[in-house]
């Protein structure tokens, strides 16, 4: 049976990113007031076209590390839904500090604010990268240990254990939800974007980092959000926990393969060699969705349909600009 969503606006924190922004498009859709708080540094203004012609929806651009700029917007609220990170795990390699403060600190900042306006309900974008290397595939919510092998992945953890401990301490309903690889439209980052950009700026070469056996699940945007919709409305503990995936997984070096195809056939692929693309990825992806398709959830799209519908969207917006 469905629980009724209760009355009231809703916080989105990296509202203007390529998640965030489709839920705010359906949420504005189905008639709720939504305030989007972003700092742009990812998001753009433009992800928000169509929601910010509404008149509910307000885009407030703020640093969720001072939340006197701002707090009150969760005054009255009925939820946060908090999407706001770094999204790119390869800067924050390079620069540690990033991933704890745009992770870790920023999202102690929004419990904060949740508890201090008794917001009922916070729903927590966590990754698949909270696993760290699992020796179980499919991987289920209950593995352990947690062992995550990048600051991305640990500040995802540390978000989690806050999460839960607000829920337990304060009563904040909580979802937690472990995404797989997250594909779609308004993209700035990930395995497809940067072929691409790669063959935009060379298109005789793609360089692919690793060995191109790295494999993973992809799952489109709007089958992500329409899972975290119906874990919503259908969930019931104090804090839920949920993987977002697809039931099949697709290497890099098939990726590879098609985006070159997709640019003519003619590139030469690369490869760096080595297991990993990179200090802190996991090469082998692949979630138990069980827990999620017992809701009545499935994906539109498999990994490799998602895949393949992502890359003639991304020739067709291509195309539309030269």
């Amino acid at each position: 049976m469905e629980r009724p969503t209760r009355a009231g606006p809703v916080v989105v924190t990296g509202g203007a990113g390529a998640i965030g922004s489709w839920l705010v498009r359906v949420l504005v859709g189905r008639g709720i007031e939504v305030r989007v708080i972003d700092n742009l540094s990812t998001g753009r203004r433009e992800h928000l076209a169509e929601a910010g012609n509404a008149r509910n929806c307000r885009l407030t651009v703020a640093d969720l590390r001072e939340p006197s700029t701002y707090s009150d917007l969760f005054r009255g609220a009925s939820e946060v839904w908090h999407f706001a990170a770094n999204t790119d795990i390869q800067k924050g390699s390079k620069d540690p500090e990033i991933d704890f403060a745009d992770g870790t600190v920023a999202t102690f900042r929004v419990l904060e604010a949740a508890r201090r306006y008794d917001v009922p309900r916070v729903l927590f974008s966590s990754s698949s990268v909270v696993y760290g290397f699992p020796k179980r595939f499919p991987t289920p919510e209950d593995y352990g240990p947690l062992e995550p092998e990048s600051l991305y992945g640990a500040a995802k953890l540390a978000g989690e254990a806050m999460i839960s401990a607000y829920a337990h301490m304060y009563g904040i309903r909580s979802y937690l939800f472990r995404f797989a690889n997250i594909i779609g439209p308004a993209m700035t980052h990930g395995v497809l974007y940067d072929f691409f950009e790669k063959l935009r700026r060379d298109p005789r070469r793609l360089e692919v980092l690793g060995d191109g056996r790295q494999s993973k699940s992809y799952l489109r945007t709007e089958d992500c959000v329409d899972a975290m919709l119906r874990v919503n409305e259908r969930a019931t503990e104090l804090v839920n926990i949920y993987n977002l995936g697809t039931r099949d997984r697709t290497s890099v070096r098939e990726i590879a393969e098609k985006v070159v195809a997709a640019h003519g056939g003619t590139a030469r692929v690369e490869y760096t060699g080595g297991e990993r693309g990179w200090a802190g990825d996991v090469p082998q992806q692949l979630l138990a969705i069980d827990k999620l398709e017992a809701l009545g959830w499935a994906p539109r799209f498999s990994s490799s349909g998602a895949i393949d519908h992502t890359i003639a969207e991304m020739q067709r917006a291509r195309a539309s600009r030269t």
